[in-house]
């Protein structure tokens, strides 16, 4: 065996993470014992030890949310921390972040790197569709809409959507499609009925919603934007991805446009 290497009897400790053992040693820095964990958070010493031990390995909601409540309580709970405990329990976090939570997200570095994109238009908006942070390039595509507002609201409400959108209907179709499929996800309906009762007063949105369509991104289609600078129409392929965040997973969603020929 290569020096260095170790036992196979010595590498025991190295196995998955579990709910409960996550959660013991997350106690235990804290030095907060089983019975006062327990206390704290409504349930019994021994639940909490069977918790621990693998016993039980699927609490609910309220269980989590009592025992982090009390946990972050003594010493502050870091966000992946609690994350990776809803993670392990089975359960979604479904805490509905605001738009300016996810804007606070999108730090210097991720800022830096949309302007590495130029002449690509590149930027960054959440499940609701509301644009988060984009480079020079996305910042004239889309005139009148700015960081913070909403694109749906934008293409349904703001006349310049048209006008620099040639396949509007086709862009309108696709995105109402995606929205539908975004909704459907485990843990989204907390925010859907507020946005859909806003889009509700735009009748081509209505429309559109009323096909019943869905669609979960895959390969978008080749759109045309007019570039009212350059007085000319290009063809874009966009590409978007899902942007893994510790404090609100499942939120952040990265787009970039290729010119096509």
């Amino acid at each position: 065996m290569p020096d260095g290497v170790l036992e196979a009897r010595d590498r025991l400790d190295v196995v998955p993470p579990t709910f409960g053992g996550t959660l013991r040693r997350i106690r235990d820095d804290r030095g907060v014992s089983r019975e006062k964990l327990a206390f704290a958070a409504g349930v019994s010493a021994s639940y909490i030890a069977h918790l621990e031990s693998g016993e039980r390995e699927h609490p609910t909601r309220s269980v989590v949310d009592a025992l982090l409540r009390y946990l972050d309580r003594v010493v502050r709970l870091p966000a992946d921390d609690r994350r990776h405990l809803f993670e392990l329990a089975g359960l979604a976090v479904t805490e509905v972040p605001t738009v300016e939570e996810l804007r606070a997200g999108i730090g210097p570095a991720m800022r830096r790197g949309l302007s590495l994109h130029d002449p690509n238009p590149a930027g960054f908006f959440d499940a609701r569709w509301n644009l988060l942070a984009v480079n020079r390039v996305a910042a004239a595509m889309f005139p009148g809409l700015g960081e913070g507002g909403n694109m749906l609201h934008w293409m349904f409400g703001d006349p310049a959507a048209r006008r620099v959108m040639p396949d509007w209907e086709r862009v309108t179709a696709l995105s109402v499609a995606n929205l539908r499929g975004r909704i459907g996800r485990p843990g989204e309906a907390a925010w859907a009925g507020g946005l859909l009762a806003e889009l509700s007063r735009y009748p081509e949105f209505r429309r559109l919603w009323s096909t019943g369509a869905i669609s979960y991104g895959g390969d978008l289609p080749r759109l045309r934007f007019h570039d009212a600078a350059a007085g000319a129409t290009c063809l874009l392929e966009f590409q978007v991805y899902e942007v893994d965040s510790g404090v609100h997973p499942g939120w952040i969603r990265f787009f970039l446009g290729f010119r096509s020929s």
